[in-house]
């Protein structure tokens, strides 16, 4: 058990439950990575925009985390944010597993685990209930949010890749 990379986890989700993207931000290291369902592959630029944009478009955003667990190179957590999808104004609640790796006392790369379909159906309603389990609504998802992604970093200069 790291004491050091566990902390890490606390501090990465009690500033993400304050929506505070700066103090999430600097969890990780200047080359990590992230993916879930909907953004796969980020930079490190990419993934620290990607928590400005949501922490400053979330409505009605709660969150809680628990079964932080940290070695000397890897980590895990448990974490369910509740929320309204700003594109349908459905509520959702998804249960993310989530797995860190650890680099000099950051974050190098980040995965989010959750079941798609489950969570389609909460955002999107009847479409993602007939749809969700299709790589079709899946990639419809993947490019919107990166549209609306690489949206946001043209906005925020700061983001760019150099």
């Amino acid at each position: 058990m790291s004491a050091n990379n566990q902390a890490l986890i606390q501090t990465f989700y009690e500033a993400f439950s304050k929506l505070d993207y700066k103090t999430m931000n600097t969890c990780y290291a200047s080359d990590a990575t992230f993916s879930d369902s909907a953004f796969k592959n980020l930079t490190s630029k990419q993934t620290q925009a990607m928590w400005h944009m949501l922490c400053s478009r979330a409505k009605d955003f709660t969150l809680t985390f628990k079964d932080v667990e940290a070695s000397e190179s890897t980590g895990s957590c448990h974490w369910e944010p509740i929320y309204t999808f700003s594109s349908t104004g459905r509520k959702v609640h998804n249960k993310i597993e989530a797995k860190f790796w650890f680099q000099d006392g950051k974050i190098i790369q980040h995965e989010d685990f959750f079941p798609f379909y489950r969570w389609s159906q909460m955002a999107l309603g009847p479409m993602g209930y007939l749809l969700g389990w299709s790589s079709f609504l899946q990639n419809k998802v993947r490019k919107t949010a990166l549209i609306s992604l690489h949206s946001f970093i043209k906005k925020h200069p700061e983001y760019q890749e150099k």
